[in-house]
């Protein structure tokens, strides 16, 4: 009888439970990276980050309106293509996701603003830094991080105020990011009394940069600022080498400013020319940085660039606003997350009205004999 009370009481409690399960809200957070293609070490590791935030919520529990929630991550590619950054959106739309998370590059994000717009989804970005993304007037983006209006002026003043440079040359890839940055580097490089003695052109893809850099050097700069991605800028700075343009330092933005680059220039000595700007502060400046990179490098060894932290947080400040809604609605949700006031990683996170981080660090780096990256604020 105690046998056939106790199956019953099991039967009971399996059932309950299967309910709770059942009962469980799934909300699905898209994440949208190059994962495939030159720049696939960047999406990789954002991705790594989103998808930590993920497992981490979940193993905390959350509850939203009084449901227990299981987050999902939805991963696309976009392989750092405009086109394919649309239909990824637009996927991530009809998979009806609960938010998004991305994209890495401005000339993915701008356009895949406009599907999430239209759709009514919010993204936040962890990386895209091109002012035009947030000047469009949707209600829908978000950005975590300095935008190239900080990054590319505080390279210049940096290059007039403290390396007392005189002429410097310019190179951008074109692309909306490196258009970008490298237009609001010269401007405030010219307003200092900077000469600009040659702007040069390449492209995402390219490898072979010894026709513009030859031309480069004709014109005796001190200082080369590139507007581009590590992809490129470590080529570059190995065919610097060859040419013997070992003194002339090399600017950038977030874009090269990555574990990898030393790696990628073939360990080039120029490297230790090299000053790039990143939105925030470093890891070791920003409230958890530390802790939390100690978990990224147990959980995906040698795999950290420069973004994880940042769709870390992105996707906290997501569930964050949900929880204070009350509601995983977009609809319902999107307008708590301008209210944020959420303790990240990275900072404590807040928006202006037009989407863009509240009081916005920036950190400037240099690269030593090591390769590894140092920052100089």
């Amino acid at each position: 009888m105690q046998f056939k009370l106790n199956l019953i009481v099991g039967a009971a409690v399996a059932m309950l439970a299967g309910t709770s399960m059942a009962q469980d809200m799934v909300v699905k957070i898209g994440h949208v990276g190059p994962v495939s293609g030159g720049q696939a070490h960047y999406g990789k590791d954002n991705e790594n980050g989103a998808r930590m935030a993920v497992e981490d919520l979940n193993a905390k529990g959350v509850t939203i309106g009084g449901k227990k929630v299981k987050l999902e991550l939805v991963a696309e590619d976009d392989a750092a293509d405009p086109k394919q950054g649309t239909a990824a959106a637009q996927k991530l739309c009809d998979a009806k996701v609960n938010g998004v998370v991305g994209h890495l590059n401005s000339g993915t994000t701008i356009p895949a603003s406009s599907v999430y717009n239209q759709c009514g989804i919010p993204h936040v970005t962890p990386s895209a830094t091109n002012p035009k993304l947030t000047q469009q007037g949707y209600k829908t983006t978000f950005r975590l991080l300095a935008n190239d209006n900080a990054l590319g002026a505080g390279l210049a003043l940096h290059a007039a105020n403290n390396l007392k440079l005189k002429k410097i040359a310019i190179i951008d890839d074109r692309t909306a990011y490196g258009q970008g940055v490298a237009e609001v580097f010269k401007k405030t490089a010219m307003a200092k009394g900077i000469q600009i003695v040659d702007e040069q052109y390449t492209n995402d893809k390219a490898v072979d940069f010894m026709a513009i850099l030859t031309a480069i050097k004709s014109k005796a700069p001190d200082g080369v600022f590139y507007g581009g991605m590590d992809t490129q800028a470590g080529p570059m700075l190995r065919q610097m080498e060859q040419l013997g343009l070992t003194n002339v330092k090399f600017f950038g933005g977030d874009g090269i400013c990555t574990a990898k680059l030393a790696e990628q220039s073939g360990n080039a000595k120029t490297t230790q020319n090299v000053v790039c700007a990143e939105g925030g502060a470093s890891l070791e400046k920003m409230p958890g940085g530390k802790a939390w990179k100690d978990r990224y490098d147990k959980k995906y060894p040698g795999q950290f660039q420069v973004y994880s932290p940042y769709t870390y947080d992105a996707v906290g400040v997501l569930v964050d606003a949900m929880v204070r809604a009350g509601s995983a609605d977009p609809k319902v949700y999107t307008a708590k997350l301008f209210e944020s006031n959420y303790q990240g990683v990275t900072a404590k996170v807040g928006f202006e009205a037009d989407g863009e981080i509240k009081n916005p660090a920036m950190t400037l780096y240099n690269y030593g004999k090591d390769g590894k990256k140092i920052p100089l604020n």
